[in-house]
């Protein structure tokens, strides 16, 4: 079942890889810029990693946090970031309503902005993946396979994922880089920063704030 899933999602995505190789006015992690003279500034970095991600420079959109809005969005085209982010927002937060979901991505996109998480949203999703209930998101080490039984679901969040990932959407979470269900009371609670409640899920900062804040 995994290499279905998995097959569909490069189906999906896929076909899309090669975007940004072939646009020259997307920069890729590594390429040296001719007139990068000074040491980068931490902001600069932010600004580096969060370029790949993206087809297209940022424009305003109108957001409104509802299942009819997001379905009538174009189609989710991307690579393998767009994939990572949508699965994740499939099984953590396909039950959340539409703004929820948004709170979410951008607490996974806060994480790669920092530098204490991986740079990338497919890092910052398999971060600690290896061992069983290791791990940062719990669907990636249970121990069960992902599979995406409801595709309806998956296109709406990859709407979501996507519209992240071109920072159009407003920003709700005041730089959270935490969260858990009201279901639950996991004690870093206790000590982080509560920042907002949105849908099933609480949010919350570290005492250090991310690099967009």
């Amino acid at each position: 079942m995994r290499t279905i899933c998995k097959t569909a999602l490069t189906f999906l995505f896929g076909l899309n890889l090669g975007l940004f190789a072939a646009n020259p006015g997307i920069s890729s992690p590594g390429v040296k810029s001719n007139t990068a003279t000074a040491p980068a500034s931490l902001e600069q970095v932010t600004r580096a990693r969060m370029l790949d991600t993206r087809l297209q420079t940022e424009t305003k959109v109108n957001v409104e946090f509802s299942k009819r809005w997001v379905d009538a969005q174009p189609e989710a085209v991307g690579g393998d970031e767009l994939a990572c982010l949508a699965e994740a927002l499939y099984f953590e937060a396909r039950g959340e309503t539409v703004k929820g979901q948004f709170a979410v991505a951008e607490v996974i996109l806060n994480r790669v902005k920092s530098e204490r998480f991986p740079s990338s949203a497919c890092g910052v999703i398999n971060q600690g993946t290896g061992k069983k209930y290791q791990c940062q998101f719990t669907y990636t080490c249970d121990g069960y396979e992902e599979v995406i039984r409801e595709p309806r679901a998956f296109e709406r969040v990859s709407k979501v994922a996507r519209l992240a990932l071109d920072g159009v959407v407003p920003k709700l979470t005041e730089g959270a880089t935490h969260y858990h269900t009201t279901a639950v009371s996991p004690r870093w609670a206790r000590v982080y920063t509560k920042t907002a409640a949105i849908g099933d899920h609480i949010f919350y900062r570290h005492t250090w704030r991310t690099a967009s804040n």
